[in-house]
């Protein structure tokens, strides 16, 4: 699920229009400050590399887990972005919900 997210902002779909299976949709509010951010920061998400997971992080948070995870940019490879996220049990799975791409 977390690539799928990025490579739908590699392409600049930042509601998620095209959906993603067991990801809850993205608020206009919400897209607009990733963009916001994305743009500021002044470089172009790429897709995931395996070595992203390597410095990404979880923690429990007694009834969920909330992530960052580490994105890359064409021009810096790791960068300082991330991408903040909420992962919960749901019937069957896991619902993830987005809440930000930022330099934390």
């Amino acid at each position: 699920m977390l690539k799928e997210i990025v490579d739908a902002f590699v392409r600049l779909d930042y509601r998620l229009a095209d959906g993603v299976p067991g990801v809850a949709p993205v608020s206009e509010e919400t897209a607009t400050r990733i963009r916001e951010y994305i743009e500021e920061y002044g470089a172009r998400l790429v897709a995931l590399p395996e070595a992203s997971w390597d410095t990404s992080v979880c923690i429990w948070m007694g009834d969920h887990w909330d992530a960052l995870v580490d994105l890359w940019t064409e021009e810096e490879g790791s960068s300082d972005l991330v991408l903040q996220v909420q992962v919960t049990e749901a019937a069957g799975g896991y619902v993830l919900n987005v809440y930000m791409v930022y330099v934390p």
